[in-house]
């Protein structure tokens, strides 16, 4: 089935076909006369569709949409509060949890923590703390039951002053292969300005409890060929935009796939623009022969046309992905039967930010088990953040009370 997906995306067709002159006849031309005669009873019946000889664009679409069924469609319950050393706490910040693994008879998580509030950046940026995820170092909390956690300390810290690093690191996943363990995560080097250009850091260890040992550079940096506007530290201010990820690399996640390494990461363009998809957020892929890299670019990048937070798992031979927040195709799970070519299988609402995923899950079962339960992190107040706890559904059905 999912072969035949692939000449299929009903977002994309939906967007070129709306901006598309039409005419009061219903703009003939925009199905053809083999895909007219195609046309089943049965397709009118179920969509609908009063006279097929008189389409509206609308219409047109969803004749082009996917036989998919509903597979792939979930519904996310409220966030609810963890246990244990993960309860919230006044006047600290722990997000972006990373996937979860199953070591020593417990769950291990890692995440961004920080203290103290954000003050911006109209203040002293050598001082103050200009984000939440500013001044963070990489912490872990293990638990029995995935509801109490107890903080074990911290996992990867800041570097020395030079360093690539020595703002922040944050934003972290994990990884296991072969028995060892990798941790990928986003780096800042200080001054934090609106025009720095994050870049992403490796660290490996032996034990999910460290120590571990830190990459001497960054795995993966921002594409340099975007040229800025101006000295001022102003970021949408530029002469060239450069490609989509000429300002900053974030969100990373390594995914052993084809006897290869594949780096999902997120992509903020120098000048990103608001659209009517709201902020101008892509994903890319970089690929590597070694966990430790180098990662290589993939030709085809920017391989979505929307996103945020990563969130990819293997599934039936390719890589699965949840798109939210940002862009035209947002609030859709995907999946590419190659690791890159994407299409939109399902349209979802309500999902949480910065998931970590259940890595123990069985993603065979059915392409959304690993979303049945897992971490995700709540804006307790725009200072403080917490980690807190979701889960899901499939639905298949919808009835009246009583029915």
């Amino acid at each position: 089935m999912f072969k035949n997906l692939l000449s299929y995306s009903c977002i994309g067709i939906a967007l070129l076909q709306s901006c598309s002159p039409s005419n009061q006849d219903g703009n003939k031309d925009a199905i053809s006369a083999d895909q007219e005669a195609t046309i089943s009873p049965e397709q009118l019946d179920k969509l609908g569709i009063t006279n097929a000889d008189h389409l509206s664009t609308a219409s047109k679409r969803a004749l082009k949409w996917p036989n998919i069924g509903n597979e792939w469609f979930i519904e996310f319950s409220g966030l609810q509060p963890l246990k244990g050393d993960l309860a919230y706490e006044e006047g600290v910040v722990r997000r972006d949890p990373s996937a979860m693994i199953f070591e020593n008879g417990k769950y291990y998580v890692w995440y961004s923590k920080s203290v103290g509030p954000t003050d911006g950046f109209a203040g002293d940026i050598d001082k103050n703390k200009v984000f939440p995820w500013d001044r963070c170092d990489i912490w872990y909390a293990t638990s029995e039951d995935g509801w109490t956690w107890k903080e074990e300390g911290m996992a990867v810290g800041r570097g020395e002053p030079g360093a690539y690093d020595d703002r922040s690191v944050f934003t972290v996943e994990i990884m296991k292969h072969e028995d060892k363990y990798y941790l990928t995560y986003q780096t800042v080097k200080s001054p934090y300005t609106v025009r720095v250009k994050n870049q992403i850091g490796l660290a490996w260890a032996d034990s999910p409890n460290g120590p571990w040992t830190k990459s001497e550079e960054p795995i993966l940096s921002p594409a340099d060929n975007g040229i800025w506007k101006g000295e001022e530290q102003d970021r949408f201010a530029v002469e060239k935009k450069g490609d989509f990820d000429s300002h900053k690399v974030h969100d990373p996640c390594i995914i052993p796939y084809n006897g290869k390494f594949y780096l999902y990461y997120k992509g903020e363009q120098m000048g990103e623009e608001i659209t009517f998809g709201g902020r101008q957020i892509r994903h890319g892929v970089a690929i590597a022969d070694n966990p430790k890299g180098p990662y290589i670019k993939s030709e085809f990048n920017p391989i979505s046309n929307s996103g945020h937070e990563i969130c990819v798992w293997p599934y039936n031979g390719g890589i699965a992905s949840l798109i939210t927040t940002d862009g035209p195709e947002k609030n859709t799970i995907q999946w590419a039967p190659d690791g890159i070519n994407f299409e939109i299988m399902s349209s979802i609402q309500g999902a949480p930010h910065a998931i970590g995923l259940n890595r123990t899950a069985d993603s065979e079962k059915e392409p959304t088990e690993i979303l049945r339960w897992g971490l995700s992190h709540i804006y307790n107040s725009y200072d403080y953040q917490s980690i807190m706890r979701f889960s899901s559904a499939r639905k298949t059905t919808h009835k009246a009370k009583g029915e």
